[in-house]
C-alpha cells in the first residue's frame, strides 16, 4: 500500500507541476531542492507516474554513491509499500535488484556510463535524473554530456533532470541549453552554530594525514554535545580512518556509536538510515551524508571541517585522495541536517574567523582527479580529447596530455589517441584503465583467478592493519571475515567473470607473492622501484619512495608500489602497499620504459657521457662512453649553459658591456638588433657559438670560447647597420671638459658618471639613439652629488643647493654661480689660474 501521509510530507511535491510543465515544455529542466525535501524520492516516482497520475515513464536516477543508490531505491519501495526489486529497483557494480516490473531503477553514475557506452539510445529509458549534480563528480559531468549528446543526435525526446542540492544551478541550467530551473522550498528548523576550536593549534591536514590532536578534540566535542543538547548527532570526518579513530575515543559516552561510509556494511548502513526509538546515537559519517541520505533523529551535527578530494601528481605518477578543507557549501550542507527535523546546532570545530577564508565550493572532480578514464570513455564516446562534450568545466590540457600517454602505454588507444578493440573491452571492466590492464595481462601470466584477487585488492584499499605488503594483505583478505573481506571477495568474482566470459582466464602457475608483484606491477609500471639502501627505493617514475620502520618489505631489492602519497615538502613518496618483484618482473611490466643507448648530460657541472640501459630514472647498467656522437655533446652542453648560465663562455669586461649595448639597442631601436637575453642566444647557438660549441667536448672547452667574439657574429651585418654600433650606442661620449667617459648600459637608461664641474657650460642632456642620459653628477672626489636626466632643469633648480653644500668641503674646486657660462674643467682654481 502506497504510504500517502509519507508522501504528502515531502515539500517537493510544490514543485512537482512546475518540473513536469518545463518536462513536457523544454524536456530538461533542473531542479533545485534542499536535502530532505523528497526530490531523490518522490521526484522519480511522480515521473515514472506510480503516484500523481502521470503517465507510465520508465526513469534511471544516477547517484553519485552505492550506499546513495541503494538507500534511494529501498526509500521509494518503502514509499510504495513494497520490496526492492519490484517497480523500483538498483543497481550498482557487483550488485543488481531488479525485476521485470521495475520502471525506476536507482544506479550509480559509473554504471550508467557503462550502460551509455553499450547502448547511447538508452532504449525503453524515458527519464533520466542525475541527483546531486552540485557535488560535481567526474562521472556525473560525463554522465551530462553524454545524455547532451544523445538527445541531440538521436533522442530528441529522452528527459533529463539535472537535481541539485544547492541553488548554485545557472551553470547547469546553461550547460543543459537554458533549461528552466524549478526550486523547492525545504522545512528549514532554525541551527545554532557553536564555534569549538581547538584549545591548542593542530597541525594543517597533509596527504592523508590528519593531525591526532584535532580527532580527539573532535571526540570531545561530540562528548560535549551530547551533554548539552538532545538528539542524535552527526559527526562529519573525512575518511574511513579517522571514522574509526574517533569512534575508539568515544567508548563509554551515553549513546550507540554508529559508522556511515562507502565501505560500511549494508545492514550498518539500513541501520543507520532507518533512525532507533531506542536511545540517543552518534553517527560517524565521512562526506556521503551531507546530501545523499537522510538520518534520521539527527539534532546536532559536529564538524571536523575536513573533507577528502583526488589530486593528482602527474610528474611523479602518483594520484590519491588528500585532505582539505571543506568548503563552505559543504559546510552549509552539514550544517543543514541539524535542522531537518526541528531546530539543532551545529559545532564547528574551527576558529570563526577561519570561515571566511575556506572556499566557497568543493574543487570539481575534472579539474585535480587523474582524468584515464575519463580520458578513455571519451574516446570510446568517439571524442578522444573531449572538445565536443558539454562539460561545466573543460578537462585541463596538462591532465589530459597525461591521460592519453598513460591509455597509450597500456594500449587502450593509438598513437591518434582512438580507441583501441583492447581499449573498448578495458572500458567495459568497470576499472581504472591502469587496473583493466593488470587485469586482462595479468590473467594470461598468472591465471583469471588470481590476476582478479589482486586486481580486486587494488581497487579499494585494503584497511591499514592488514600491513603495507600486498601478498600478505591478500592472504588476509581470504581468511578475512571483516567487511572488507566480503567487499573483496564480492568484486573478485565479479572481476573473475568478466575473464572467464572474455576467454582471458588462463596463465602459468607460481607463488602467490609472484603472482601479486606481478599484477601490481602491471597496474602502475610507472612505480617499480629498485632499492637504494636503508629502506629507500627509486621509482621508475624518477621519484624516490621510503617504507616505514618496521617493514619486512624494507630488504627486497625490486618493489611494485601500489599505493603512496608525498607529504607536503617531503623529498620522497611514502610506501603504503607494495608488493615485492624480481628484476625480470619489473622489466616485463615496465617493458615501454626501457631505455637502451648512448646517454650525454650535463651532470653536476660538467659533461657525462655513458652507455645506459634503465627503467624509467632506474638505472640497469652504465659504463662510460669514450666516444660519444658529437650531436649528443652539443646538446649536453647546450643544455649545460641552460643549467648553469652563459657564465660558462669567456666574457670580458668589454664582452659584458658590448652585450648591454646591444640589449639597450634591440629594447629601444628593434630589429635588426639581436636579442640578447639568456633564452633568445641559447635559441641561437648555431647563430653566434658556432663552429666552436661544435668542438667543444667539456666544461673547460666552453671556457676557451670568446663571447665578443661570438656575440658580434649576430650583429647586422648584412644590412650595413652594424657599422653604426658606436654611433647609436656608443662606448664612450665625449664631455665639455675633453674627457671620453665611459657610458653604462645595464639600467633602463644609459648611465653617464662623471664629475660635476666637467660638465660646466653644458646645457643639454646627452642623448643616445634618442634617449637622455641618465647623469651621475659626482664631486670631486669622484662621490654621488646628484642624478638627473634633465641637465637644464638641475642647474635652473637643483644646482645651488648643490654648490652650497659641496664648495665649503671642496674649496680648492671652482663652484661659479651659473656654471652654463662658464668652462668645464678637471682641474681645481689653482691650477685653473695658472694655465
Amino acid at each position: 500500500m502506497i504510504r500517502t501521509d509519507a508522501l504528502d510530507r515531502l515539500p517537493v511535491r510544490t514543485a512537482v507541476p512546475a518540473l513536469r510543465q518545463a518536462l513536457d515544455d523544454r524536456g530538461v529542466a533542473v531542479l533545485c531542492a534542499p536535502p530532505g525535501t523528497g526530490k531523490t524520492t518522490l521526484v522519480p516516482l511522480v515521473l515514472a507516474g506510480l503516484v500523481g497520475g502521470g503517465p507510465a515513464r520508465r526513469v534511471v536516477v544516477a547517484e553519485p554513491r552505492r550506499i546513495a543508490a541503494r538507500a534511494a531505491a529501498r526509500r521509494m519501495a518503502w514509499l510504495l509499500g513494497e520490496q526492492t526489486g519490484r517497480r523500483v529497483g538498483f543497481t550498482v557494480r557487483g550488485e543488481r535488484v531488479v525485476g521485470r516490473d521495475t520502471v525506476v531503477e536507482v544506479v550509480t553514475t559509473g554504471v550508467l556510463l557503462q550502460r551509455l557506452q553499450r547502448d547511447q539510445e538508452l532504449a525503453g529509458v524515458d527519464a533520466v535524473i542525475i541527483d546531486e549534480c552540485h557535488e560535481r563528480h567526474l562521472d556525473a559531468d560525463t554522465v551530462a554530456a553524454f545524455l547532451l549528446d544523445v538527445r541531440e543526435a538521436i533522442r530528441p525526446d529522452l528527459r533529463l533532470v539535472a537535481a541539485s542540492a544547492t541553488t548554485d544551478a545557472q551553470g547547469w541550467a546553461r550547460l543543459l541549453g537554458d533549461a528552466p530551473v524549478v526550486e523547492a522550498q525545504g522545512v528549514s528548523h532554525p541551527v545554532e552554530v557553536v564555534w569549538a576550536p581547538p584549545v591548542r593549534p593542530v597541525r594543517p591536514p597533509h596527504g592523508m594525514r590528519v593531525d591526532p590532536a584535532l580527532l580527539t578534540h573532535v571526540a570531545s566535542v561530540v562528548r560535549r554535545a551530547l551533554a548539552e543538547r538532545d538528539g542524535d548527532v552527526l559527526c562529519f570526518l573525512p575518511g574511513v580512518g579517522e571514522i574509526g579513530r574517533v569512534a575508539g575515543q568515544l567508548a563509554g559516552v551515553p549513546a550507540e556509536v554508529l559508522q556511515v561510509h562507502g565501505r560500511a556494511p549494508a545492514a550498518v548502513q539500513d541501520a543507520v538510515l532507518a533512525g532507533s526509538s531506542e536511545g540517543r546515537r552518534v553517527v560517524l559519517a565521512t562526506s556521503v551524508a551531507e546530501s545523499s541520505l537522510t538520518v534520521p533523529g539527527v539534532r546536532i551535527v559536529v564538524d571536523s571541517g575536513l573533507a577528502r578530494e583526488p589530486r593528482t601528481d602527474h610528474a611523479r605518477g602518483l594520484s590519491a585522495l588528500t585532505t582539505v578543507r571543506a568548503s563552505q557549501a559543504a559546510g552549509r550542507q552539514r550544517a543543514g541536517r541539524a535542522g531537518r527535523e526541528a531546530p539543532g546546532a551545529v559545532y564547528r570545530c574551527w576558529e570563526q574567523g577561519e570561515d571566511g577564508r575556506l572556499a566557497r565550493f568543493p574543487s570539481p572532480e575534472i579539474k585535480v582527479a587523474d582524468l584515464a578514464a575519463f580520458a578513455l570513455q571519451a574516446a570510446c564516446w568517439g571524442d578522444p580529447d573531449a572538445s565536443g562534450l558539454a562539460l561545466l568545466d573543460p578537462p585541463p590540457a596538462g591532465a589530459m596530455g597525461a591521460a592519453r600517454e598513460t591509455l597509450t602505454a597500456v594500449g587502450a588507444v593509438d598513437a591518434d589517441g582512438r580507441v583501441t578493440d583492447r581499449g573498448v573491452r578495458m572500458s567495459r571492466l568497470g576499472l581504472h584503465p591502469r587496473l583493466a590492464r593488470a587485469l586482462l595481462d595479468g590473467a594470461a601470466e598468472v591465471g583469471g583467478r588470481r590476476a582478479a584477487e589482486v586486481v580486486a585488492l587494488l581497487s579499494e584499499e585494503p584497511p591499514r592493519e592488514y600491513g603495507d605488503d600486498l601478498a600478505a594483505a591478500l592472504r588476509t583478505a581470504r581468511r578475512g571475515g571483516d567487511g572488507y573481506a566480503a567487499r573483496w571477495r564480492q568484486e573478485v568474482r565479479r572481476l573473475s567473470s568478466s575473464i572467464e566470459s572474455s576467454g582471458e582466464g588462463y596463465g602459468r602457475g607460481g607463488s602467490d607473492d609472484a603472482a601479486v608483484g606481478l599484477v601490481a606491477a602491471l597496474a602502475f609500471p610507472e612505480r617499480v622501484a629498485r632499492a637504494r639502501g636503508e629502506g629507500a627505493f627509486l621509482m621508475a617514475s624518477g621519484t624516490g619512495a621510503e617504507l616505514r620502520d618496521g617493514s619486512r618489505l624494507r630488504s627486497a631489492p625490486w618493489l611494485a608500489v601500489a599505493v603512496a602519497d608525498r607529504p607536503a615538502h617531503a623529498a620522497s613518496a611514502r610506501v603504503r602497499f607494495a608488493a615485492v618483484v624480481d628484476e625480470d618482473t619489473a622489466r616485463l611490466a615496465a617493458g615501454h620504459l626501457r631505455f637502451s643507448g648512448e646517454e650525454v648530460r650535463w651532470v653536476d657541472g660538467d659533461v657525462v657521457a655513458r652507455s645506459v640501459e634503465r627503467l624509467g630514472a632506474v638505472e640497469l647498467s652504465v659504463r662510460a662512453l669514450k666516444q660519444p656522437r658529437p650531436e649528443l655533446v652539443r646538446a649536453a652542453l647546450v643544455d649545460g649553459l641552460g643549467r648553469d648560465g652563459l657564465g660558462l663562455l669567456r666574457w670580458t669586461r668589454e664582452t659584458g658591456q658590448l652585450r648591454e649595448r646591444l640589449a639597450f639597442l634591440h629594447r629601444e631601436l628593434g630589429t635588426p638588433w639581436p636579442d640578447v637575453s639568456d633564452g633568445a642566444l641559447l635559441a641561437r647557438t648555431e647563430e653566434w657559438l658556432e663552429p666552436e660549441l661544435s668542438r667543444a667536448r667539456r666544461r673547460s672547452d666552453l671556457a676557451r670560447i670568446d663571447a665578443g667574439q661570438a656575440l658580434r657574429r649576430l650583429l647586422p651585418w648584412a644590412t650595413g647597420e652594424a657599422a653604426r654600433l658606436d654611433e647609436l650606442a656608443p662606448e664612450r661620449i665625449e664631455v665639455p671638459s675633453g674627457s671620453r667617459i665611459r657610458l653604462e648600459y645595464g639600467a633602463e637608461q644609459p648611465v653617464l658618471a662623471v664629475k660635476l664641474q666637467e660638465l660646466f657650460g653644458l646645457t643639454e642632456t646627452p642623448m643616445v639613439a634618442g634617449v637622455p642620459v641618465l647623469v651621475h653628477l659626482l664631486s670631486p672626489a669622484g662621490r654621488p652629488a646628484a642624478v638627473t636626466a634633465d641637465l637644464a632643469s638641475f642647474w635652473r633648480d637643483g644646482y645651488r643647493s648643490v654648490r652650497a653644500e659641496l664648495r665649503g668641503r671642496y674649496p680648492k674646486h671652482p663652484w661659479p654661480e651659473d656654471p652654463t657660462t662658464v668652462e668645464a674643467t678637471r682641474y681645481t682654481s689653482a691650477r685653473l689660474r695658472r694655465e
